[in-house]
C-alpha cells in the first residue's frame, strides 16, 4: 500500500502548503486544503494514470483512512453549548437541515442526477459541505466520480458564499445576530463561517459558530438515517455487485462502525472524558486524514466524466443553496430573532 499512500501524502503536502500560503497572505483560506487536494488529485489523474502498484494504497486512503477521520471528528463536538442556546432555535436548525436535505434531493432528482449524487449534494448543502459529503459517501456506496463532483462544485459555491454572504447585511438590513444565524445555517465549513462573519462583527462570529456546530451535530443522525435507506437505493452504472440486499440488514449495515465511533467520541467529549488538551491534536489528525482521503478520491476520477455531469451538478447545487438560504431567512423571521 505504501506507493499509493505516499502519492496521496505528497498531494496532501502540496495542498496544505498552498492553504498555509493563503492564510499568510489573506489571513484565512479561501480554498481549503481539502478542496485543493481533490483538485490536485484530479489534475494528476488527468495527466497520468497510476498503475497497479499504486491502486491498493489509493483505495485504502480513500476509504479506511476517511472512516478513521470521521471517527476522530466526534472528539471535537460537545453537547453542552448547543443545549444552552434554547429549544426553539435548536428545533428550527434541525428542521432547516431536514427540509434542506429533502428539497435538495428533490431538485437533484428532478434535474436527472443519480440518487447517490443527489444525496451527497443534499447533505453537503444542508449540513457541512465537504465533511458531510465525505461522511455520507461510504454509507450509501457512492462512486468516486460522484463524490469528487459533489465536493468540487460545492466547494466553488462555498467560496462564493464566503465572499457574497456579507452583502446580506446592508441589502436586507440584518442585525449582527440575525446575520450570524444566517451564516451558521448556510455556510458550509466552520472555517468558512469564521471567514464570512469575522468581517461583520464578533457577535456574528459567535452566533454563527454556535449555529454551525448544531448543524455539524446533525451529521451523525443523518448518516444513520441514510444507512437505513442505502440498501433500497437503485444500482447505478459502474457499481459492482448485484441488486441491493433484501430484508433487514444487520447492525453493521444499519450503523457503520465509524459512525458508532463518531457518536461514542462525541458522547465522551460531552461528558468530559476527553480532555481539552487532546481535542486539538485529534481534530488536526482528522483534518489531515480527510485531506489525504480527498487526494485519493481525486486520483480515482476521470475528469472527462466530471465534465459531462458538471452543468447539472452546478445547477442542482446552486438551486439547493438558494432554497436553503430562503428557508433560513424564514426561520430567522419566524422565530423573531433580532
Amino acid at each position: 500500500m505504501l506507493p499509493g499512500i505516499g502519492l496521496c501524502a505528497a498531494i496532501t503536502a502540496v495542498a496544505m502548503a498552498a492553504q498555509a500560503l493563503e492564510e499568510r497572505v489573506a489571513g484565512h483560506p479561501y480554498v481549503e486544503a481539502l478542496v485543493l487536494a481533490i483538485l490536485l488529485g484530479i489534475a494528476v489523474r488527468t495527466a497520468w494514470t497510476p498503475d497497479a502498484r499504486f491502486r491498493t494504497g489509493i483505495a485504502f486512503s480513500a476509504k479506511q483512512l476517511l472512516e478513521i477521520a470521521v471517527v476522530l471528528l466526534g472528539a471535537s463536538l460537545s453537547l453542552g453549548a448547543i443545549l444552552a442556546s434554547g429549544p426553539a432555535l435548536l428545533a428550527g436548525i434541525v428542521g432547516t437541515v431536514v427540509l434542506g436535505i429533502a428539497a435538495s434531493v428533490a431538485i437533484c432528482r428532478a434535474l436527472g442526477l443519480p440518487a447517490r449524487m443527489a444525496i451527497l449534494v443534499a447533505c453537503g448543502n444542508a449540513i457541512c459541505g465537504n465533511s458531510a459529503i465525505a461522511a455520507v459517501a461510504p454509507v450509501i456506496g457512492a462512486q468516486p466520480k460522484d463524490i469528487a463532483a459533489s465536493i468540487a462544485f460545492t466547494a466553488v459555491l462555498g467560496v462564493l458564499m464566503v465572499l457574497g454572504l456579507p452583502l446580506f447585511v446592508p441589502l436586507t438590513r440584518m442585525s449582527d445576530n440575525q446575520y450570524g444565524v444566517l451564516a451558521g445555517l448556510t455556510v458550509y465549513a466552520v472555517p468558512q463561517v469564521l471567514a464570512a462573519t469575522v468581517p461583520v462583527s464578533l457577535l456574528s462570529t459567535q452566533v454563527g459558530t454556535l449555529v454551525k456546530l448544531v448543524r455539524v451535530l446533525m451529521l451523525g443522525p443523518v448518516v444513520v438515517a441514510f444507512s437505513l435507506i442505502a440498501p433500497r437505493l437503485p444500482q447505478e452504472p459502474g457499481m459492482e455487485g448485484g441488486a441491493s440486499p433484501k430484508g433487514r440488514p444487520g447492525l453493521t449495515k444499519l450503523v457503520p462502525w465509524f459512525i458508532l465511533g463518531f457518536l461514542i467520541l462525541a458522547t465522551f467529549r460531552s461528558l468530559g472524558l476527553i480532555p481539552d488538551a487532546a481535542v486539538k491534536p485529534l481534530t488536526q489528525l482528522a483534518g489531515l486524514l480527510t485531506v489525504l482521503s480527498m487526494a485519493a478520491l481525486g486520483l480515482g476520477v476521470d475528469v472527462r466524466v466530471l465534465a459531462r455531469v458538471g452543468g447539472r451538478v452546478t445547477l442542482a447545487v446552486t438551486a439547493s443553496l438558494a432554497v436553503l438560504i430562503a428557508v433560513s431567512i424564514m426561520l430567522i423571521h419566524g422565530l423573531n430573532i433580532d
